[in-house]
């Protein structure tokens, strides 16, 4: 049943945006260049890797600004708007679409975090990845590394119908309120170097 929901939703939601993500797109390449997308390999359930995209929000690291802490550097205007809307993850919908995704589970993350969960901590890719999740709708990127794993395999432990429309109702608020999409300084979040 949250298979079929997931694909009837993220079809829906394409075909009905489709017209938007083609103007973000030229949007993207007049201004910022190219590539329009931004790719990189991320664990989905059981581990599995997959090539996530979304639409590019940041310059290209230079040798001084590798890694989350310089973010805030490499936003570009439209980038930051588009992540202030979300409108950059329309693209991760064809995820969904795969079976690579689903609307609502822990969020994929890099596969380099892979070999840095600890036992209770990997039991997050026990789910299929979600567009939005238990721990993006409890502070997103304002929660610690620690509170959002325990968030994702709380998810993992309750998951049902009844909270992923609780989840998918309060993503809609917080969308239109643009909470938590960053650290107050630009950078969406640190790196997970694994827990002591």
């Amino acid at each position: 049943m949250k298979r079929g929901v997931d694909v009837v939703l993220a079809a829906t939601v394409l075909i009905v945006t489709a017209p938007l993500m083609l103007t973000i797109a030229l949007a993207v390449r007049v201004v910022d260049g190219s590539p329009v997308s931004f790719r990189q390999m991320r664990s989905g359930r059981d581990g599995q890797p997959f090539a996530f995209v979304k639409f590019r929000t940041m310059r290209p690291p230079n040798e001084a600004q590798r890694g989350p802490d310089h973010d805030d550097q490499r936003l570009t205007r439209l980038g930051r708007w588009l992540r202030a809307t979300s409108l950059d993850e329309l693209p991760t919908l064809f995820h969904v679409l795969r079976g690579e995704m689903s609307i609502v589970g822990p969020r994929p993350l890099p596969i380099e975090y892979l070999d840095r969960y600890d036992n209770t901590q990997a039991r997050r890719l026990e789910a299929r990845p979600g567009v939005t999740g238990w721990a993006q709708v409890n502070g997103r990127n304002l929660v610690p590394w620690t509170e959002r794993f325990e968030l994702d395999v709380w998810y993992v432990d309750h998951a049902s119908t009844r909270l992923d429309l609780r989840i998918l109702r309060a993503t809609i608020r917080q969308v239109i309120r643009r909470e938590g999409i960053d650290q107050g300084d630009g950078t969406t979040m640190t790196e997970f170097t694994g827990t002591s």
